[in-house]
């Protein structure tokens, strides 16, 4: 079987019969994405996924008081009655640690529930980029699917999802099948800084990353509604070591 590695810039590019036997990244790096692996690495015993507002609601009044939290957003702003919006600092040890966060966002939440036929699926943000690598230089049937925002693509996806490509090939040492979008991502990311940092030969300032990730449409509509602030938060290339996985039987996403 040949070694694939293809991009999604939006969900609804893919059939999710396509990722099937595959291994599943799902990207949202303005913010879900990042913010899960935050809310893990905090402490957080799981986060369930929600598409939608009403679900999450009725999935956290089945689960025990006290330890179990709402989270999430709507059109980038925190809903209402929820105990945390989607905002990275938000999630700290004093306040998701031991809990389970129930989580509902506009974007990123939809893009899991399309990769549920996978084999497997990782959350994916910079935050964690180098663990991402270190497992997915593994595996021969990949899939990175950006979430976007509002139907739309977005370069924060795109980026992050093109230094994968490039980065998974280099050190793999495999030669893999690219769809189109692969090889379209791929360039993105390596024009988008100067060469030493888009191939790891040097690293990658949050500030530099930064300044790219709020070029996108994501990072506008952040700075339009004032949480500048999460863009550097998704910026920390590599902060993280842990893995979150989804289990799609469980419906939950803890770290592997």
């Amino acid at each position: 079987m040949a070694n694939i590695l293809n991009v999604y810039a939006l969900p609804k590019l893919v059939d999710p019969k396509e990722m099937e036997g595959g291994t599943v990244v799902v990207i949202d790096v303005l913010r879900a994405s990042t913010t899960i692996v935050y809310a893990l690495e905090a402490g957080a015993r799981e986060v369930i996924p929600c598409v939608e507002v009403d679900q999450a609601r009725a999935t956290a009044e089945r689960m025990a008081n006290g330890h179990v939290l709402l989270g999430g957003e709507r059109q980038g702003r925190p809903i209402d009655g929820f105990d945390l919006g989607n905002s990275p600092g938000e999630y700290t040890g004093d306040r998701v640690g031991g809990k389970a966060v129930v989580f509902t966002t506009t974007n990123g939440t939809r893009a899991i529930e399309r990769a549920q036929r996978a084999d497997r699926i990782l959350i994916g943000a910079f935050v964690n980029a180098a663990a991402l690598v270190e497992i997915l230089v593994h595996h021969r049937q990949i899939h990175l699917l950006c979430a976007g925002t509002n139907g739309h693509f977005s370069d924060d996806d795109v980026l992050l999802a093109g230094m994968l490509v490039d980065r998974i090939q280099r050190q793999s040492g495999l030669l893999y099948e690219l769809n189109a979008q692969a090889v379209t991502a791929r360039e993105t990311w390596l024009h988008s800084f100067a060469l030493p940092h888009a191939l790891g030969a040097e690293p990658l300032e949050p500030e530099r990353l930064a300044k790219a990730l709020r070029k996108s449409l994501g990072g506008k509509n952040l700075t339009a509604i004032g949480l500048e602030e999460d863009i550097l938060a998704a910026a920390q290339m590599d902060r993280f070591s842990g893995l979150p996985e989804f289990d799609p039987d469980e419906l939950r996403i803890r770290l592997m």
